[in-house]
């Protein structure tokens, strides 16, 4: 019986240690200073959320236009711009934002027909007769935006600065004449050409934005700002006005559309007398788009 006894004291006290050891390990791996099995680590989501929007807009052209010393006026309304397009347009906005910090980037590009009317030539007052003209005209904006003020998580200000590229080309059709002075014009088959040839510039530019949202997925988007200074164009200036709404939210991206109307205007003068290439012209119209924001 003693035999016995020690034998069953010394199995109970074999299986209280193993038990001990077996919970002293398990509370080790609770508290994470055990050896822990290999284990896939979650992506971190990145800090910035980029927004990519294709837009239409279709505006009116209105001002007045110099090339090789003919000076006309200028006037097309948005059927007229879809009606004479000689090929597809490009109109792209890309925003990427991180915290209070946006960059981003505007294009445009359009090539279509106009009709310039009262055009005359240069140092005589006699109107001529006009056939048409083909203009094209890219314009490139990229800057950066920053939140400066926020109120109670509805109403906020972005301050931008940035710059904004300009291409254009024109050449305008003037039917020949006996009146005409023809000197520095490209005389063919009855007909005299004022080719501008590829003229840019670059104008800086300095804004404002403001966002208010009106409801979740609903926002009013009020944007200013004015550029050139004399160091691409005399003057420049552009403002839009806009509401946004989400459409569909899915796998993460976020699907929006936007209603809006824009106002772009420049002022740009180069050369003199013959050589004169001026561009006075407001260009205004309603905008769409779909983003698609990720």
């Amino acid at each position: 019986m003693r035999i016995f006894g020690k034998r069953a004291c010394s199995g109970i006290i074999v299986c209280a240690t193993i038990a001990m050891v077996v919970a002293q390990s398990a509370s080790a791996a609770d508290l994470g200073s055990g050896p822990v099995e290999r284990q896939e680590r979650p992506l971190l989501a990145s800090p910035w959320t980029v927004s990519a929007m294709p837009y239409l807009w279709l505006p009116w052209l209105q001002g007045d236009v110099t090339v090789k010393g003919v000076t006309g006026s200028l006037y097309v309304n948005p059927y007229q711009v879809l009606e004479h397009l000689e090929r597809m347009p490009w109109m792209s906005y890309i925003e990427a934002r991180n915290g209070p910090l946006v960059l981003y980037n505007d294009i445009f590009y359009a090539k279509l027909g106009v009709n310039i009317s009262h055009a005359r030539t240069f140092g005589s007052a006699t109107t001529e007769a006009t056939l048409g003209a083909d203009f094209s005209e890219g314009v490139i904006e990229a800057g950066a935006a920053y939140q400066i003020a926020k109120w109670d998580r509805y109403t906020a200000i972005d301050l931008l600065a940035g710059a904004r590229y300009w291409q254009q080309t024109m050449n305008i059709d003037l039917a020949l004449t006996g009146t005409l002075d023809t000197t520095g014009l490209v005389v063919s088959g009855g007909h005299a050409f004022a080719r501008s040839g590829v003229v840019d510039w670059v104008d800086p530019l300095i804004g404002f934005r403001i966002r208010q949202l009106l409801a979740p997925g609903q926002e009013l988007m009020f944007r200013a700002d004015v550029g050139g200074f004399d160091v691409g164009s005399h003057f420049s200036w552009n403002v839009m006005a806009a509401y946004n709404f989400n459409i569909w939210v899915s796998n993460g991206v976020t699907y929006t559309g936007m209603l809006g109307y824009r106002a772009l205007s420049v002022d740009y003068e180069q050369g003199s007398g013959r050589t004169t290439y001026q561009y006075d012209v407001v260009q205004h119209g309603p905008v769409t788009a779909i983003a698609v924001k990720f």
